[in-house]
């Protein structure tokens, strides 16, 4: 997901996003552990995706603290 449209979505899209996020990458996880993925860089994009949208969520903090 790219920060572009990570910014436009409201702060309970954010929580919703990145309990997705975390459960995707929790069963991605587990399926590698099992049997290797076709594609091992999806868990990468799970992770970077997580981060940004934690990122974002905390500038939104910081930016209300501040206001």
């Amino acid at each position: 997901m790219k920060q572009e449209v990570i910014k436009e979505l409201s702060n309970s899209d954010l929580l919703e996003t990145l309990e997705n996020e975390k459960t995707q990458l929790t069963r991605l996880k587990l399926n590698h552990a099992v049997s290797p993925i076709e594609n091992p860089n999806k868990i990468g994009e799970y992770k970077r995706t997580i981060a940004r949208i934690l990122t974002e969520m905390r500038k939104r903090e910081k930016d209300a603290q501040s206001k």
